[in-house]
């Protein structure tokens, strides 16, 4: 059922992404720092470093920051831009995207179908808020950023093997965190259609209030496919 209403929120999405024009950075490498918050050093460093992965696996991974997110919600902007870039190989999908949004305060890690065995939501979860989001609160952009390139990069350079084990222990990390509500045995609505009902409405209304001129997105979530998306406070 689950899967049903995901699938049609998304032909929603897709309908209302094309009431306004939505453009991307140009694609230049394994580092598009659209921001410019990347030193050109760590730039360089994180270029070879991704490149040595692509040359290792044939995984691709990309660093994106972007500047603005043009009012769309970053699960959206993620999803769009991973596929106007093309990342990864067409046949196996083994992209993703670590796409920064300093302005907007929200990362994401956005996923192709042939990498979410070993980029599951919970391990993505456990990079951000371990990796990424303690460097960034502390002011330390670049810190998180390399951070997080450089524990995904681990992982997907990992054999098959050792990277589902990492997975089952991320999820068990996740899930101390993340206590999930009993599903119960009663006739209540199932807690999964309350969490897609409140992933759905901070999705769409935005956009509605969008088109008809209203404020800007700004709010966070979570998902693989909608893989996890948080906010941050830049300390001073």
């Amino acid at each position: 059922m689950i899967r049903v209403l995901a699938a049609l929120l998304f032909a929603v999405l897709l309908g209302s992404g094309t009431a306004g024009a939505q453009t991307f950075p140009k694609f230049t490498g394994f580092v598009v720092d659209a921001a410019n918050v990347i030193p050109p050093e760590q730039e360089a460093a994180l270029t070879k470093r991704l490149d040595d992965l692509q040359k290792a696996t044939g995984n691709q991974l990309v660093v994106a920051t972007i500047a603005d997110l043009q009012g769309y919600p970053i699960e959206d902007y993620g999803y769009r831009l991973l596929r106007n870039w093309g990342v990864g190989l067409k046949d196996a999908n083994n992209g993703a995207i670590l796409l920064v949004a300093p302005n907007d305060r929200k990362v994401r890690i956005e996923v192709g179908y042939g990498l979410e065995p070993v980029l599951t939501d919970a391990f993505s979860s456990v990079v951000i808020n371990q990796q990424i989001l303690p460097r960034f609160k502390a002011g330390d952009m670049t810190g998180g950023i390399v951070a997080g390139t450089n524990a995904v990069a681990d992982q997907l350079a990992l054999p098959d093997a050792e990277a589902r084990t990492k997975v089952g222990a991320a999820a068990a990390e996740y899930d101390k965190t993340h206590r999930r509500a009993p599903s119960g045995n009663g006739g209540g609505v199932p807690i999964g259609l309350i969490i897609f009902g409140i992933v759905a409405a901070a999705i769409v209304i935005p956009m509605i209030s969008r088109r008809a001129g209203g404020t800007r997105y700004s709010s966070g979530g979570g998902g693989n496919g909608t893989l996890p998306i948080v906010l941050w406070s830049i300390a001073n």
